[in-house]
């Protein structure tokens, strides 16, 4: 069962600060770059299998992104240069240490989380290939927020040195399918470029908030919350994968439309028209820019988000109940998707910014009024047989 010493790991990337040793036009944080970054590798991977035919264990590279989430939680102050000499040298022991600052966060979790996160930092061979394409989306978002960056400010002393550093992790990267594409700069660029401008739309627009949370990590934050609640309760692989990516990708249409809080949101006759704009531009703007093997997927994910899905002789069924889901459709070949957990994981993200940002002293009426709205809807609930009304209990007035 997810804790609260889980989530907070989470959020308290959103704190973490990046570049903060250089001019900065705009605010990067941990949280928005581990977030850009698992949206490029779902691009690298796909490539590779499309055009490659490669073999992509999805389970490794979802698992393996988390991981590598939480080593930079606790070793992110660290600067890059410092940190991979430091890697190279002492690797082992600092992954010790890592492993005994989460030890308490991650030991509740099931499907052996443990056990595989340990797997992933000392055995080289454990996930070689998902850890090459983690490798690479890693650096494919670190030069996305450093041209932004260089362009600011060409003149800092040391700045070329670090581009130089950066091009070349990229070039020895170049044998991926997919970082040859995004290279050119053309449309696979221009979909993870799109999806790099989430991290400038803020959550909550309206209310000053502590921590400030993009729409990108809010994204990741979901996600990870998916598939952690997806592992605990058996999900099949396909299913795991579709809960993941469908939290990472759920909220893709506000790129066009911007986060538009939910009141406005549910005007009369106004989420009608929403819905319909984002369906039209995602068909004329982001779609073109994915590769064909994608975008079935992608449209299959962001539309009735929060409807569980299945697909049967080639139809799409909406609104299939929790109980179907679980013991009728459990199963790759029906591409299950639970829109009711990515929908509860989401809501229980925006309760936890609002609490979060209250328990720092900073509250607004939107704030309170989001808070008591999200815990009275999930007060003893449960969701597809999580017990939601635990996890949001973590948060409540006593424990803030």
């Amino acid at each position: 069962m997810i804790g609260k010493g889980f989530i907070d790991r989470l959020f308290s990337a959103a704190s973490i600060q990046r570049w903060n040793d250089h001019v900065r036009p705009v605010e990067f944080t941990e949280l928005d770059k581990q977030a850009h970054k698992m949206v490029i590798a779902y691009i690298l991977a796909h490539l590779e299998a499309s055009e490659r035919e490669a073999k992509i264990d999805w389970s490794l590279l979802i698992e393996g992104g988390i991981f590598e989430f939480l080593q930079r939680v606790i070793l992110t102050d660290i600067k890059p240069p410092v940190f991979h000499r430091m890697m190279r040298e002492k690797g082992d022991e600092i992954n010790r240490l890592v492993l005994e600052k989460l030890h308490g966060d991650i030991e509740p979790l099931g499907g052996g989380f443990g056990e595989k996160f340990e797997s992933y930092l000392f055995d080289r061979s454990y996930a070689a290939f998902e850890k090459r394409i983690l490798r690479a989306a890693h650096y494919l978002a670190t030069n996305w927020e450093f041209q932004i960056i260089y362009n600011a400010a060409p003149f800092i002393y040391g700045i070329e040195k670090t581009k130089e550093e950066i091009e070349n992790q990229i070039e020895d990267h170049y044998d991926l399918i997919g970082v040859q594409k995004i290279s050119l700069r053309k449309k696979s660029f221009g979909f993870i470029d799109l999806c790099g401008q989430l991290r400038f739309q803020q959550r909550w627009a309206q209310s000053p908030r502590v921590p400030r949370t993009s729409v990108l990590g809010h994204m990741l934050i979901v996600a990870i919350l998916s598939y952690l609640c997806s592992v605990e309760i058996g999900a099949c692989a396909k299913r795991v994968y579709n809960n993941f990516f469908c939290g990472l990708l759920h909220d893709l249409p506000e790129v066009l439309t911007r986060d538009i809080v939910t009141p406005v949101k549910r005007m009369a006759g106004l989420e009608e028209i929403i819905k319909s704009y984002e369906k039209t531009h995602l068909e004329e703007r982001l779609l073109p820019l994915l590769p064909q093997s994608l975008r079935e997927e992608i449209v299959y994910f962001v539309e009735d988000e929060f409807l569980n899905k299945i697909e049967e002789n080639g139809a799409v069924r909406k609104g299939v109940p929790d109980e179907e889901m679980a013991h009728e459709y459990n199963e790759d070949r029906y591409r299950p998707v639970d829109g009711e957990i990515v929908r509860a994981c989401d809501k229980l993200a925006a309760f936890i910014e609002a609490c979060l940002s209250m328990s720092h002293g900073i509250t607004s009426r939107e704030l309170e009024e989001g808070r008591s709205i999200l815990s009275s809807a999930y007060k003893g609930s449960m969701v597809a047989g999580i017990d939601f009304g635990r996890i949001f209990g973590h948060y409540d007035d006593t424990n803030i």
